[in-house]
Parts: structure tokens; C-alpha cells; sequence
């Protein structure tokens, strides 16, 4: 594999009319999460089938660990793992056979078959209910078992589709532990989410979509630098310190009750020295200083023009 996993230029992709990809680039490193945010219809899943042979692209090129999507199918295939939307499990098997039935399909060797299942059993926390039908599992035991049977073929590259999605809060954790852990061993893993704290916690980067274009691409922190709101806040210890700090920081904003300043920033690292520097030409101390940045879903409200509720439905 090449240091891009994943490689797209100018991918276009329309349904009749409709145009649901209008050239967009991307690159992901290997090794790394990549986060793809955007509302619904914005054409992330339509992104995820084109990149795994699903769909044909109408223009543009893709390459997954450096073979071409459109003319190298079956390699690609060779080194990806796939979990959609909604769980791709058997009903009618019980959860230890669905996982047997991937170790069959990918061919295992005999001696190896019940190490691969009863390793992805207890990984996805899934002992207990090995022996139950498919059909009698929750949303989120559906979740995690068709991520274990992504697993089976040890793929270097995994895309998940709304991943954890049905899943309780402590479900979510335990699957960001186990793509943590995948990063680690040197997956890469392309993540589409509707939920913004997720990316926020897994990503090391994310590109936001939006009516078929890309229109930001960064670092979680880099984002969110895009959204005014960035600021730091001084706590003092009396009113006489808050007066005197307010007198020189003139485009802050005073909290008289909490004894704090609020004060336009960056959050960079020059602004901040530049701002502790003048408190100290005055010989203020403050008692608390802190940088608060706006969070993802105020990154993207302000470039989609959606709230994450509105994407959520």
C-alpha cells in the first residue's frame, strides 16, 4: 500500500437529473481515520459505493491502496472492508455462525477457523449470546456483529457507514475503542457519521459535504478555527483585578457575577503569548485562563446551513 490509502480527483457522479457528486478530491493516509460529515442526500454513501466498487463513478478517478476503483475492482475488493448503513447479518443464523460462515467464505484454514471466531466473539463482547439467532439481537448487537464479520478477512482498508448508528452510549464507546484499536494496528478507516462528537473523538481529519461538494477539509481543530467564536476566558480573583484587566483587553466582554473576562481570539499559540504578555506588562494575574473553541456542530451548521438535527433525520 501506498502512503495514500485512499486517493479521488474530481469524482461525478448524477441520477438522471440529479447530480449528486460534483468533483470532489480527497486524500486519506494510510493508518488514519477519515471522517466524511454532511446531511442526508448530501451524497456520502453514494462517495462510500463508488470508492468500493459498488457504483460507477460518471468521471473522476478513486484508487484504494492504489489500485483503480473502476479498472481494478477485484483488487480493490482484495484489501477492503465494507459495513453499511444497516447490518448485513443472516437472521436465521445465530450470531457464532454468521462470523463461521465469513471464515468459510475467505477461506481459513481449518485449524485456524475457531480461533478467528471466538477472538471476534469476545473482542465484540458477543460470548454470551453466540449461540442465539441473528434474529433475536438489538439494533446495536446487530451493529457489532456485522463489524466482526468485516473483520474476518483482515482488511487493510474498512469503510463504515454510519457505523454506530441504533447503538446505546456505551455500545458507541466500546465500537470507537475498537476502531482505536484497528488505527493502531494500521487500518485506515473511512468514517461517514451523523453524529458530530464522533468524528470530533476518532478523526484526524474530516472533509464536510454538502450538496455534493466538498466544502472544508482539516484537522477537527482546524475546522473549527473556520467558525468565529474562538475565545479565551480570564478568571480573577477580585473586582479590582477584573477592572483593571478590562481597562487594557477593551474588546473583551465582562462577566461582573463570575469575575471573568471573555476575549476575542485564535486560540493560536502567538495570540495567546501576546495576550499573557500584556496582562503581565500591568502585573495582572488571572486566577483561570482558558481557550474555548466552537465545537464541530458549530462547523457544521455554518458551512452547510444545517443543524445536525436536520442531518440527523
Amino acid at each position: 500500500m501506498t502512503d495514500s490509502a485512499i486517493e479521488v480527483s474530481g469524482l461525478r457522479k448524477a441520477f438522471g437529473d440529479k447530480v449528486v457528486l460534483e468533483g470532489i478530491d480527497l486524500e486519506v493516509p494510510a493508518g488514519t481515520v477519515f471522517s466524511l460529515l454532511g446531511p442526508n442526500g448530501a451524497g456520502k454513501t453514494t462517495t462510500v459505493n463508488v470508492l468500493t466498487t459498488l457504483m460507477a463513478a460518471d468521471g473522476g478517478t478513486a484508487r484504494v491502496a492504489g489500485h483503480d476503483v473502476a479498472t481494478e475492482a477485484k483488487a480493490v475488493r482484495s484489501v477492503i472492508g465494507v459495513t453499511g448503513q444497516f447490518a448485513a447479518v443472516d437472521e436465521l443464523l445465530t450470531g457464532q455462525e454468521n462470523l463461521q460462515l465469513m471464515v468459510d467464505l475467505n477461506r481459513r484454514s481449518a485449524g485456524d477457523d475457531r480461533r478467528v471466531v471466538a477472538d471476534l466473539l469476545e473482542r465484540f463482547e458477543l460470548v454470551e449470546s453466540a449461540q442465539k439467532p441473528a434474529s433475536t439481537y438489538s439494533g446495536g448487537m446487530r451493529r457489532k456483529l456485522d463489524l466482526a464479520m468485516t473483520l474476518v478477512g483482515n482488511p487493510r482498508i474498512i469503510f463504515l457507514d454510519e457505523p454506530t448508528t441504533g447503538l446505546d452510549p456505551r455500545s458507541r464507546r466500546t465500537m470507537w475503542s475498537i476502531i482505536r484499536g484497528l488505527v493502531a494496528d494500521g487500518v485506515t478507516i473511512f468514517l461517514t457519521t451523523q453524529y458530530l462528537e464522533e468524528a470530533d473523538q476518532l478523526a484526524d481529519r474530516v472533509a464536510v459535504l454538502d450538496q455534493g461538494r466538498l466544502v472544508a477539509q482539516g484537522t477537527p481543530e482546524e475546522l473549527k478555527r473556520l467558525v468565529p467564536g474562538t475565545h479565551v476566558r480570564l478568571r480573577f480573583t477580585t473586582a479590582a483585578e477584573l477592572d483593571a484587566a478590562a481597562r487594557i483587553l477593551t474588546d473583551a466582554t465582562r462577566d461582573d457575577e463570575a469575575l471573568a473576562l471573555r476575549v476575542p481570539s485564535d486560540g493560536g499559540t502567538k495570540s495567546l503569548r501576546a495576550l499573557l504578555d500584556r496582562l503581565d506588562e500591568y502585573a495582572i494575574s488571572a486566577e483561570e485562563f482558558s481557550v474555548h473553541t466552537p465545537d464541530l456542530d458549530d462547523v457544521f451548521l455554518a458551512l452547510t446551513g444545517h443543524s445536525t438535527e436536520v442531518a440527523a433525520k
